[in-house]
């Protein structure tokens, strides 16, 4: 093992609570078992082995993420990988965040293929390489958007969650097209949730422009988007 995953092992095993390891596999569905560290308390930890293995470079930055995600023998040690995403974003101010990344990142949400993996991947780091490489990155997102895997779809739907006033609503109508019925995957729970779980989050600022969109595809979007779009509305 690298340094970096020896340290993140050691740290999270030191902190490991075994009562509550069950219960979080459980929730989650997990094949891969926990230590049984809660969130904020990991990220204390992975912030703190920032501080000590702060990586140079982007490719640096990269290899250290392949690194803890390939060799994660516990579902927390994958989080950590998720953790150094994220610090990197902070710590390095998006500037590891390039289109170099984008094979990792769908990787990473092919072989996670769960909502507590995916999600951070699409909701912050996609996000950070679409405001970083808009073009190249739409154009990637619509490809994923209309493509037969369930995780690179919910990926490109909710890809902006981050965005804000910033947010492409073109982008947004595009990547949720492709999922609306009649398409198998407007049946798909994860799909439709994370529909309309977008389109509530660019209603905190564009409202009017969601309300609209419900009422111009309220025949063809889930019941269960419309409920999630609609309820700050």
């Amino acid at each position: 093992m690298s340094p970096l995953l020896t340290a993140v092992r050691l740290r999270l095993d030191a902190a490991a609570d075994p009562a509550r390891a069950p219960a979080m596999q459980a929730y989650m569905k997990s094949a891969m078992p926990f230590h049984g560290v809660p969130t904020p308390q990991r990220r204390a930890i992975t912030l703190a082995l920032w501080r000590e293995h702060a990586p140079a470079d982007a490719a640096a930055w990269r290899a250290q993420v392949a690194e803890l995600w390939d060799g994660a023998a516990r579902r927390e040690e994958r989080y950590a990988a998720l953790d150094w995403c994220r610090l990197a974003q902070r710590r390095a101010r998006g500037a590891f965040h390039d289109l170099a990344a984008l094979p990792l990142f769908e990787r990473m949400i092919v072989e996670g293929a769960w909502w507590d993996l995916v999600d951070e991947l699409a909701g912050h780091q996609l996000g950070a390489l679409l405001r970083a490489q808009p073009a190249p990155m739409a154009a990637i997102l619509r490809t994923w958007a209309g493509g037969d895997h369930l995780w690179m779809r919910r990926a490109a739907i909710i890809a902006q969650l981050d965005a804000r006033t910033a947010t492409d609503p073109i982008l947004l109508v595009d990547c949720i097209a492709p999922s609306l019925a009649p398409s198998p995957f407007a049946r798909e729970f994860f799909i439709a949730k994370g529909i309309g779980w977008a389109l509530r989050q660019y209603a905190r600022h564009h409202p009017a422009w969601v309300r609209r969109y419900l009422r111009t595809h309220q025949d063809r979007l889930p019941a269960l988007s419309r409920r999630e779009a609609a309820k700050h509305l």
